[in-house]
């Protein structure tokens, strides 16, 4: 059984899952300190958006984020923090002490973008909006956590569990959660309490995660001249009848079950039998079985085509193979809006005057919701459209700040304020 800890009892005690569940969330919103951090962070929200251009307008391609990585520790150890580092894996660790008497709160902003190197990132502004590749996601992630960093030191806020602020990497498609796996199974195995990401914009709460499966099937075969080996099978043949399969599949409503083929790829030239064709293919749900289902159907529409298309040319000596290639792997897991840290999440929106829906989503929470960690996402705040697009943007509107009072509110409310 895991241990969890209260995150509103002073003390180590174990308590156990279900009573996690029945637990009364309190929110420490009347706390004068609390208060004052929250006072902050409005006053100050020129600056929350300042970080925010400013990070975007430094790259982050996927597996490329050490540049944005080495400003981000700058700008922590810049706000007083002195437990700064940056892991094997190139997340920017920033760990704030508590007591040691309470539960161990992880918050994090994913430093990646899913632009490729050399995509102008440049930050327009124009009053509350902004436009920039990756603005919202999830450079207003990455500003919000450096204003919750700020805002808690200002105040003087001292907590009874320790917190460890992180830029991490890996985030977005192909880093297949690189980050955050490499913080959970081995920077801190078995020593985070809850886990909050901060990504995108808006005030909702992923409470659930959405697994994916993500694959690149090539069929290959020895290939030849359009008209002189004409009769042989052809490996883009062979992807069109997989692609024909797979859209005619048919999957539940509820579970929400998807699937999707993004890429396709393969040829030389118009009259050439191609060596090999190409497709990526991904498949998602929060239900783990049904999951497994559309995977095996799939699996099962890949090895058909291959076999319908080498059984259409009896008379050629060539024969085509498929191979099916693993790009990412999000698990799902089984986490209810009845967990404490969705409650405390809820409870501590409506505080602060808002309420909004749970909802599911593929997000850095999948990892830690998987291995049985409480965890949720958390938007940013303001508002935000055109993500993973160049014209992507973030209007602050006139109640951005309340995305890092939010953050603020809850870290407090689940680390304890020390006594």
């Amino acid at each position: 059984m895991r241990k969890l800890y209260s995150s509103m009892v002073l003390g180590a005690t174990c308590i156990t899952a279900a009573h996690a569940t029945a637990q009364t969330v309190t929110i420490p919103i009347e706390n004068p300190k609390v208060g004052a951090a929250l006072a902050a962070i409005r006053a100050d929200n020129a600056w929350t958006l300042s970080q925010q251009a400013s990070i975007c307008e430094i790259p982050a391609p996927p597996f490329k984020e050490a540049i944005r990585a080495a400003e981000y520790k700058r700008r922590f150890e810049a706000l007083g923090i002195r437990n700064v580092r940056i892991d094997t894996e190139g997340n920017v660790i920033a760990t704030r002490p508590g007591s040691g008497k309470g539960p161990v709160v992880m918050i994090a902003g994913h430093l990646d973008t899913v632009f490729p190197e050399g995509t102008n990132v440049k930050v327009t502004r124009q009053g509350t909006l902004m436009k920039g590749p990756g603005i919202g996601d999830d450079c207003r992630g990455l500003a919000v956590i450096l204003q919750v960093v700020k805002a808690l030191d200002k105040a003087a806020i001292q907590t009874e569990g320790t917190i460890h602020f992180v830029g991490n990497v890996g985030e977005e498609g192909p880093g297949n959660l690189r980050g955050v796996r490499h913080l959970l199974t081995k920077e801190f195995v078995g020593k985070v309490n809850y886990f909050i990401s901060v990504d995108g914009t808006g005030l909702g709460v992923t409470s659930r995660a959405v697994g994916s499966n993500r694959y690149r099937v090539t069929y290959k075969g020895p290939g030849g001249h359009s008209y002189g080996a004409f009769g042989m099978p052809n490996p883009i043949h062979a992807l069109g009848r997989a692609i024909a399969k797979i859209s005619a599949l048919q999957v539940p409503a509820t579970p929400k079950v998807t699937f999707n083929v993004g890429i396709i790829s393969g040829g030389t030239s118009v009259n050439s039998i191609s060596e090999s064709g190409a497709m990526e293919v991904d498949m998602r749900s929060e239900s783990a079985e049904e999951l497994k289902k559309i995977d095996g159907s799939i699996r099962a529409a890949i090895q058909s085509a291959l076999s319908e298309e080498n059984a259409r040319w009896p008379g050629d000596r060539a024969r085509l193979s498929v191979s099916i290639d693993t790009i990412g792997i999000r698990p799902t897991g089984a986490q209810t809006d009845q967990a404490y840290i969705v409650r405390a999440a809820v409870a501590a929106g409506k505080a602060l005057g808002f309420t909004e829906p749970t909802g599911a989503s593929s997000t850095d929470a999948n990892l830690p919701i998987s291995m049985g960690i409480p965890a949720i996402t958390i938007d940013g705040g303001g508002k935000g459209s055109g993500a993973h697009s160049l014209a992507e943007e973030y209007d602050d509107t006139t109640t951005g700040f309340l995305g890092p009072q939010w953050a603020a509110l809850l870290v407090t409310a689940l680390a304890g304020l020390r006594k």
